[in-house]
Order: structure tokens, then sequence, then C-alpha cells
């Protein structure tokens, strides 16, 4: 079997079991704003959290564009159930570029296995885009860390049994940034209540505060003050999955709008026989065509470790979310007064396709990454 071949018996695979299992719970699961627990399952029992990790630590071995077209197909049918596979990467990424062989037996194998949920805990009230900025204090004592300090906007925050946090092990601004795993259940750990968001609401998202949380040397990731230059990595692998994402979530939102301008009527004919509505539904396919190419060639970019991998996933995040901004908003106004209520999907796109310019960087952050990138 051919690479292009197995890529897409994955994305078959996914588009069945997302269209038959998972979207049919994404309106309840939006409304309810509880954990998509009965969808989790579904991922983990088909081996979906961990398709581009090594069959090694308990993935399936397939390459990066597979990973991104699992998070796609499954943004389509349900945007909260999505963020699950994003954030789970998000926390298996760090295992992936700088965990030990036994740190990766650990954890990484019950992340990748979706045995357990992860987390990994960056944002501070006073460091969002800023990531250096983080005050959360590791200090060394005997052969275990001490760690103190408040984040926010942590998703899976309170449900995932793994988390991994950033910290400062010294003063230097980037190069005092390191890594720690901790575990759920850990004295001192603690969560807040869980936020009310405008959308993806099946995704929990709660406050976190570490008091006296003592953690052996073993559950640091990399070296002391090779934190920040990890992270960075990090975001290198998870932006193109935002993009994916945002991607998924675009697509849903147009092929729902193209349908109901073919059958909706006014004026005696339907409303895909308007100039108008035909120019724009051209318009939206343009911007989703050109979002997917980007994102996938920011896959590969990151597949063949070519040194344009910052530039890229940096245009294939902002890019894919700008788009499914556009292409959501555009397919509310389509359906006109319908698309404002909820019984019809629309609304629900728009509401979740925002967040994908917000989190992993903000699409302002984004900007000043590929400039910087363009000029250096």
């Amino acid at each position: 079997m051919t690479l292009v071949e197995e890529r897409q018996m994955i994305r078959d695979l996914v588009r069945k079991i997302a269209k038959e299992q998972i979207e049919p719970r994404a309106a309840a699961v939006d409304k309810s704003g509880e954990m998509p627990w009965d969808n989790l399952k579904v991922l983990a029992e088909n081996g979906l959290f961990g398709v581009h990790v090594s069959e090694e630590y308990g993935g399936a071995g397939a390459d990066f564009a597979s990973h991104l077209a699992v998070v796609e197909e499954v943004a389509k049918a349900c945007a909260s159930t999505s963020v699950a596979l994003s954030t789970q990467a998000l926390a298996m990424a760090p295992f992936l570029l700088a965990g030990t062989h036994e740190q990766n037996m650990k954890y990484l194998t019950k992340l990748a296995s979706g045995e357990v949920l992860g987390s990994f805990g960056i944002t501070e009230p006073q460091a969002g885009s800023d990531v250096s900025g983080v005050q959360t204090i590791a200090k060394k004592d005997g052969d275990d860390y001490v760690l103190n300090g408040h984040k926010i906007f942590i998703t899976n925050a309170g449900e995932s049994e793994i988390y991994v946090f950033v910290t400062r092990t010294s003063e230097e601004r980037t190069k005092g940034i390191t890594l720690f795993i901790v575990e759920d259940g850990t004295p001192g750990l603690s969560f807040g209540k869980k936020e009310e968001k405008m959308g993806i609401r099946g995704s929990v998202t709660r406050e976190v505060f570490l008091e006296n949380v003592r953690v052996p040397a073993a559950n640091r990731l990399g070296s002391e003050g090779e934190g920040f230059k990890i992270l960075m990595n990090v975001f290198n692998e998870t932006r193109p999955v935002v993009g994916a994402q945002a991607l998924g979530i675009a697509t849903a939102a147009f092929e729902y709008a193209k349908n109901y301008i073919s059958e909706r009527k006014q004026f005696g004919k339907t409303l895909d026989q308007f100039q108008l509505s035909r120019a724009k539904i051209a318009d939206m396919f343009m911007q989703l065509e050109t979002a997917r190419l980007l994102v996938y060639e920011a896959g590969q970019k990151l597949q063949d470790q070519d040194a344009q991998v910052p530039l890229y996933s940096s245009m294939a995040k902002c890019y894919a979310s700008d788009v499914a901004m556009s292409i959501t908003t555009d397919a509310v106004q389509l359906l006109g007064g319908n698309g404002y209520i909820q019984e019809y999907p629309v609304e629900r796109y728009m509401r979740d396709a925002k967040i994908t310019q917000i989190y992993e960087g903000t699409n302002q952050i984004q900007r000043i990454i590929i400039a910087n990138e363009l000029f250096n």
C-alpha cells in the first residue's frame, strides 16, 4: 500500500465513523456544554488519538498528514470533539520532541492510545501570547522540584490524568523556561470552575492552581532552561493541527450552505440560481481549497523536517482559521434568518470557528512570526 493510499484509507475510516457516530451528537454536545465522553471513547477504540505516533509508544505509526486528516474529519462532524484530538496532540508533542524512553513508555503510550487525556498548561494571567513571561516557579529541592503558580484557559483541566506545565526555573527570560510532567491527584494540584464559552462548548476549560506541587526530577521534560526551545517546536507541530480543525469546520459550513441554497426558493427559483449566491459559493470554495493546500503543505514540511516549518505552520494556522471565520459567517448570511437560529448548524459552526483564530497563538502573533521568517 502506498503512502497516499494509506492516508486515504485512514480518512475514509474516520469520515465514516464521524458521520455515523459523532455528528449526530454534535448539537446536543454544544447545548449541554459537557465533555463528549461517548465520542472520545469512539476515538480511542479506533486508535485515532495517536495516529502519527510510533507503534512503540502506542500509536499507529502513520504520517503527520494522516493525523491532520483525522482532526479535519472529526472537526467537520463536531468541533468540540476535535478539540480533544488537538489538545492530545499538544500534550503529546513535548514527549515526541524531548521525552526519554522511560517517560514515553510511562506517559506517551497512554496518551497515544487514548487511555487517558492530557493537558498542556501554558497560559497565565500575565502570559498569553508572550509565553516567555510565565511566572509559575519550579524550584529545585533535593531530588525533586516544587511547583507554584496559576494557569488559565487550560483545555481538559480537571478531566486529564497527565499534565505538562511550562514553568520558570531561573530569571532568564527564555533560557529560564522548563517543562514538567504532573500527574492528576498530585497534592497541591487543583482546578477552578469550568468556563462557559461561546463555542467548542463540549470542550472543558478551567483554571489550574499549583501550590507546592512536588514532582521528581525524572518528571522534567528536557534539560533545565530548554523548555522555550521545546515549546516553539511544539507550536510548529500543533499549529497545522488547528489549521486542520478550522478546515473541518469550514468544510461543514460550506457544504451545508451549498446544499441549502440548492433547495431554498425565493421569487420562484432556488437561491443557487441567483448570481450573487453563486459568486459567494465560488469565493467560499476557492478559500476552502486554498486553505486545504496550505494546511497539508505545512504537514508535509513537518514530515520532511523542512527548514520552512515555522513559516508554513504559522501560515496554515492563520490562513485556515481566517478562512473558517469567513466561510462560517458567509454560511450564516446565505441561510438568512434561518442561519441565526439553533435549529440550523451554521450558527454553531461560526461560534466554533472563532476560537481557531485565537488559541495556539493569536492570528496577530502568527502574522508577526510570518513576517519575521520572511525578513530573517
